[in-house]
């Protein structure tokens, strides 16, 4: 029988693992991943990345050993790997899930394919979460989600025949080619991510909605599912199907204090189904991780070059004491929750006039749940560059008093200003002397928010302007239409907006 290899990417489990099921189908099985040094060299990827992925791989192979085998880790290109397997063991089929990853991946598995064809080997590639590769029209991609989110799951295989090869041992999580390791990482493996699945839906899913854009509480009550929906070891169609069920046995039950439980994790679902429609987004365009869906804003920013206020903002210290916790906690944590990350794009974006394809990088290094297709759609929806969004800027001073009104978060992580009566908290710059330690503000929030409409006016008065939205809309757009709502004053629309989301669509 022909040898069968698996090489796992961002799919690092074995329950609901299509290749894997279709390789155990065919015959003997290798299961192999490869330690690609280019691509850990990359301007968006990070130890964060590596060292969740590296916990998952361990509990990977410690899963295949249950079952008598193990996993096959080979360093360097994949080409190579690949070429050196043939002189092992043969002629081989080889299988893997599509990904939808950023540009290098793009590329490598282009290389691939052409590998394959030349060596005839035949690659066995199958959809992953709601994404559909070769979309012809948008407008049935919501129905076709829905089919795979319903779709049976697929059990992990209980016996398989193995290959057996040489394998070389995994980098260590603070191997210097994956950058220098900075703050707490999230835990990843299959075991932890179940842990975290039914410990939100058991009970911390019931203040979901109300907690979601609170920058402290938050990290209790989102799910927290989001590194291990990006790497793979859980499915998005396991997590919504248990989801739906949870909502059943709560709407079945008969205890009055459920209250809204069940709508929290409806909100839920609806996030799990918009993080598929944004990752099909990069899927169908991959050039968005490079260039704004709408031309008209290409050049935008092309003077948004401030060494200092980037500096400023990386590190913290931009003297606006919300932006600096959310940016002081991300780098302690690899975490803060989905309004926060909007509002550190957004004043980056206007109030300093950064370019999204400046900030990205950096913040996809410090997310651990960085998702390719996720990131790019949303830098550019926060960032007002896709002509098919309403623009969002926010007030700094707002959002600290709306979500951390008594300062507890910023007094966590900004310790310079711990001592600070609340009322100064949100605004340290109105004390007739700031406080020692704490820099005054880089910018006046409102002066920077008005000049930032002003520069952004005369692309919208473009008149090929409304024409290329619409065909931004017409590949890119959601085809739900919300309900209508009051225009805020100053937005401009030209489609039907999508929702404001962000950049951690699982909360």
């Amino acid at each position: 029988m022909i040898p069968q290899v698996v090489w796992f990417k961002r799919d690092l489990r074995l329950h609901d693992h299509a290749p894997l099921c279709a390789a155990v189908a065919r015959g003997p099985v290798l299961p192999l991943y490869v330690f690609e040094p280019e691509l850990w060299q990359q301007p968006d990827a990070s130890f964060r990345h590596w060292s969740f992925t590296r916990d998952s791989l361990q509990e990977l192979d410690e899963t295949l050993q249950g079952l008598g085998g193990k996993l096959i880790v080979r360093h360097g290109s994949i080409v190579s790997a690949l070429t050196q397997l043939q002189r092992e063991i043969g002629r081989f089929d080889l299988h893997s899930h599509e990904e939808t990853g950023n540009d290098w991946t793009f590329a490598r598995d282009r290389e691939v394919a052409v590998w394959c064809r030349e060596n005839g080997i035949h690659w066995n590639e199958s959809p992953t979460n709601g994404v559909v590769r070769r979309l012809r029209e948008r407008d049935g991609w919501a129905a076709a989600r829905n089919a795979v989110m319903t779709a049976p799951q697929r059990p992990a295989p209980a016996a398989m025949h193995f290959i057996s090869s040489a394998s070389e041992p995994l980098p260590a999580a603070d191997d210097a080619r994956v950058g220098e390791i900075e703050g707490r990482v999230q835990r990843g493996g299959r075991r932890d991510g179940l842990k975290v699945l039914s410990s939100f839906l058991d009970d911390r899913s019931r203040n979901y909605m109300r907690s979601i854009s609170k920058p402290g509480v938050s990290a209790r009550h989102c799910s927290r599912l989001s590194a291990h929906l990006a790497y793979g070891t859980l499915s998005a169609r396991e997590v919504d199907q248990a989801a739906a069920h949870r909502m059943q046995e709560l709407d079945e039950s008969n205890d009055p204090s459920i209250g809204y439980w069940p709508r929290q994790i409806a909100a839920f679902r609806a996030r799990l189904a918009w993080r598929c429609h944004f990752v099909q987004k990069l899927e169908q365009q991959p050039s968005i991780e490079f260039r704004c869906m709408h031309p008209a804003f290409e050049a935008m920013r092309s003077d948004g070059h401030r060494e200092d206020f980037f500096d400023a903002w990386c590190n913290g210290q931009t003297g606006y004491p919300l932006i600096d916790a959310c940016m002081r906690s991300l780098r302690a944590n690899g975490w803060i929750t989905f309004r926060m990350r909007a509002l550190v794009v957004s004043f980056a974006s206007y109030q300093l006039w950064l370019d999204w394809r400046r900030t990205g990088p950096v913040l996809a290094r410090l997310f651990t749940d960085y998702e390719p297709g996720i990131h790019y759609s949303q830098l550019q929806m926060q960032s007002g560059v896709t002509g098919i969004n309403a623009v969002r800027l926010y007030n700094p001073v707002k959002q600290s008093l709306e979500h951390d009104t008594e300062g507890k978060f910023i007094r966590r992580y900004v310790p310079e200003l711990a001592d600070l009566p609340t009322e100064f908290i949100h605004a340290p710059w109105q004390l007739a002397a700031p406080p020692a330690g704490y820099p005054m503000r880089i910018v006046d929030h409102e002066h920077a928010a008005r000049e930032a409409r002003q520069r952004m006016a005369p692309y919208w008065r473009e008149e090929s302007f409304r024409e290329q939205a619409k065909a931004v809309f017409r590949k890119l757009g959601s085809r739900n239409r919300p309900p209508e709502r009051r225009k805020r004053r100053g937005a401009r629309s030209v489609a039907p907006p999508e929702p404001q989301l962000d950049l951690d669509l699982q909360g």
